[in-house]
């Protein structure tokens, strides 16, 4: 293993099994809970998408006239990568991204959109993210976690941008919450499906394929660059810590709730 790569998965491996092994899988038991679980997450598959577009726009030409930009490489991986994102397959085959895929889970659950849909639908008018939030009501740890998201867009900085998507939001999904969804699933016909098939794309595509990819590109955007890797998991790690605080929102909502 490149011995960059083994460092920074050594410096994030103690994050990645505090996310893996959170308390709010557990909490998890009833469609109630999931939905409030899917109110704060949506804002992780939303950014995600964010922060994958931020790195085709800064590693190919999106504008025109056009020219080559960068490696051939490297255009490739992102370009797949968008692709898969982008314009994967529903249940039906029919052509969507995560992101839209993620909302008609929630839908068929009967998890509210509105938080999400309205945030989306202020931003689009040109509306600060601030007054978004605002406006929105979006949970304080979801605005925090999409916050660290865009200053790492904001940073300008492929290298960073690659290694937050390679290490910081690569499969966390423990096999714990997948069978909870399995039983929930079988319990709940035609309630949950939508969700376990997000699940499993998911954790077919963005943590096997994609994640080989995604590591290739940020080996050659960092190269033996000892500062970039350095920054990279500096970067890395602010963005699982922002990940647990996302959890600790939803398992605080699942809890009073609860009580």
């Amino acid at each position: 293993m490149n011995p960059f790569v083994e460092k920074i998965k050594n410096s994030i491996e103690p994050l990645r099994q505090e996310i893996i092994n959170h308390k709010v899988y557990a909490e998890i038991n009833s469609i109630e809970e999931l939905n409030i679980f899917m109110k704060y997450h949506v804002y992780a598959v939303w950014d995600f998408m964010s922060l994958l577009k931020s790195l085709q726009n800064n590693l190919t030409c999106t504008s025109i006239p056009w020219f080559p930009v960068g490696s051939a490489d490297t255009r490739f991986l992102i370009n797949e990568i968008v692709v898969g994102e982008e314009s994967d397959v529903d249940m039906n085959g029919v052509r969507m991204s995560h992101f839209e895929i993620y909302l008609k889970a929630m839908e068929q659950s009967g998890a509210s959109t509105s938080n999400i849909t309205t945030f989306i639908n202020e931003l689009k008018k040109g509306t600060s993210f601030l007054k978004a939030y605002e406006i929105a009501n979006v949970p304080l740890a979801a605005q925090q976690f999409v916050d660290n998201t865009f200053k790492i867009i904001q940073s300008g900085k492929p290298y960073l941008q690659a290694a937050t998507f390679t290490f910081g939001r690569e499969d966390l999904i423990p096999g714990m919450f997948t069978s909870i969804i399995n039983d929930m699933d079988k319990n709940l016909p035609n309630t949950i499906s939508i969700f376990k098939y997000y699940l499993e794309r998911h954790i077919e595509v963005d943590g096997d394929h994609h994640s080989h990819l995604a590591l290739e590109m940020t080996t050659n955007l960092c190269c033996t660059d000892e500062q970039y890797w350095n920054e990279a998991t500096d970067t890395t790690i602010a963005s699982l810590q922002s990940r647990i605080q996302l959890w600790n929102g939803a398992y605080e909502e699942i809890m009073a709730n609860k009580n």
